[in-house]
């Protein structure tokens, strides 16, 4: 059978530009096609705008700080209209970059909403299109059924589109996004309330990381709620009022749904190639990407596996190189390293400390807690947390903790480093570059504690 192209890929997102565009490379006829956008969450509502506010919020917390250092300031109101005025123009400039790489690689871009109609066939609209390999990189989008009523509540999406702030909001969730926006929002003007399930937030991260997040978000302001959720939402003629219980109601003018986000795997079609997805919508592959339908894969958020940008842009890489390149190539799901751009941010690569024992490491851990030289010239109060974990048998570190300023740039070198099977010896032979906080994981020399899987101790990480 003669095919229109030999991969197509649903989802124009950072995980199936990468896939389409090595494939393209290795002389295969490649189109992608997308209904939104192009550039993916990520790049459109997601990462790239998400750190843009960062960086305002950070602004603003240099201004507070600037009088400590010797500077005298005028006026530095946030203006909401002016930062998102400027967001829009940096996304469109980004979209036209992702635009153009694609024409460049020779990729087709069709646009319009897939759905797939057969073995090897997809409708576009009108157009109905074969291809050899179809390549399902749909992504994620917000939950919004996970309480009664939370339709009514916004988005991440809503939020980063936001011309104004109101004075004050509830955030419910406690994962990555909760927790960066309410990091950055309490101190870009409004009063900020935290909800969410767990005791501490961020859900399987290193307790030391979770109890720093939590202490970081009340220092700035946060009003944190554990272990409370709503148990509806309700829209009145003022704002919304969440109902926590019989006789507990609290109203605000503005509500972030950050309650999670689920594959966008609905309406694509599956059905017609026998592929079911699992209870949470995620569509099962195996190592190699496949699904259970022949010469269908999927990569990225719709597999609801490592939700990462780079993990997608991974697994696009590694498939396009299995079927059309020199050879098989599986993606190193080992030392994914991660970010949460809270404030101080947060990075990490490797297992918790309950993670590591659960899989039967012996573990020297190493901890330290400072206060960072910016903050201290100026009396501030943030410090910075870092841990490492070490296998107590071999040597090898097996995980980097950090939550402190420049977490996220620090702990992506030293995966590198985890990458390739670094000991604490090689942590402890290699010379310090003073002064910085990075130094202080090579001048880590005394043991916090040393735990075994057979102490009894409590996965608290998960808790």
């Amino acid at each position: 059978m003669a095919f229109d192209f030999d991969l197509l890929v649903l989802g124009a997102g950072s995980g199936g530009v990468a896939a389409s565009r090595r494939a393209a490379l290795h002389g295969a006829r490649v189109a992608i096609v997308e209904g939104s956008r192009v550039g993916g969450t990520c790049v459109i509502r997601g990462c790239v705008p998400k750190k843009l506010l960062m960086y305002a919020a950070q602004l603003g917390e240099g201004f507070a700080q600037a009088r400590g250092y010797g500077f005298e300031l005028g006026d530095t109101r946030f203006e909401m209209p002016r930062w998102a005025a400027s967001k829009a123009a940096e996304i469109d400039r980004l979209e036209g970059i992702y635009r153009k790489m694609l024409a460049g690689s020779k990729v087709e871009l069709i646009e319009g909403w897939a759905r797939i109609a057969g073995p090897n066939t997809v409708q576009v609209g009108e157009r109905r299109i074969t291809a050899r390999h179809l390549l399902v990189a749909t992504g994620s989008a917000p939950v919004k059924d996970s309480i009664p009523g939370i339709e009514h509540c916004a988005t991440s999406d809503d939020l980063l589109d936001l011309q104004t702030l109101p004075e004050e909001l509830a955030i419910l969730g406690g994962g990555f996004i909760a927790v960066e926006f309410a990091s950055m929002l309490a101190r870009l003007g409004p009063k900020v309330t935290l909800y969410y399930r767990d005791r501490l937030p961020l859900r399987g991260f290193d307790e030391m990381l979770r109890t720093g997040a939590a202490a970081a978000l009340q220092a700035a302001g946060v009003e944190l709620h554990p272990g409370v959720i709503p148990q509806r939402v309700q829209r009145t003629d003022a704002g919304l009022v969440l109902v926590l219980g019989e006789d507990r109601i609290r109203s605000f003018p503005w509500v972030l749904n950050a309650t999670g986000r689920r594959p966008n795997t609905q309406g694509l079609g599956l059905e017609t190639l026998a592929i079911a997805p699992d209870a949470k919508g995620a569509i099962v592959v195996n190592d190699d990407h496949d699904t259970t339908a022949p010469q269908v894969y999927a990569i990225g958020d719709v597999t609801n596996r490592i939700n990462l940008t780079p993990v997608a842009i991974a697994q696009g890489r590694a498939l396009a190189d299995r079927l059309f390149g020199a050879g098989a190539r599986r993606m190193n799901w080992a030392q994914v390293a991660s970010a949460v751009f809270m404030m101080p941010p947060i990075g990490t690569v490797g297992p918790s400390e309950a993670q590591a024992l659960a899989a039967g490491h012996r573990l020297k851990v190493f901890e330290t807690d400072f206060r960072p030289m910016k903050q201290a010239f100026i009396n501030g109060s943030e410090r910075t947390h870092m841990k490492l974990l070490v296998d107590a048998d071999n040597d090898r570190v097996l995980a980097v903790h950090m939550l402190g300023a420049d977490a996220p740039e620090i702990v992506q070198s030293l995966a590198v480093a985890l990458t390739a099977g670094a000991t604490k010896a090689d942590f402890d032979n290699t010379v310090a570059m003073h002064p910085t906080a990075a130094e202080e994981f090579v001048l880590l020399r005394e043991v916090t504690r040393e735990v075994s899987p057979d102490a009894g101790h409590e996965d608290r990480s998960r808790a």
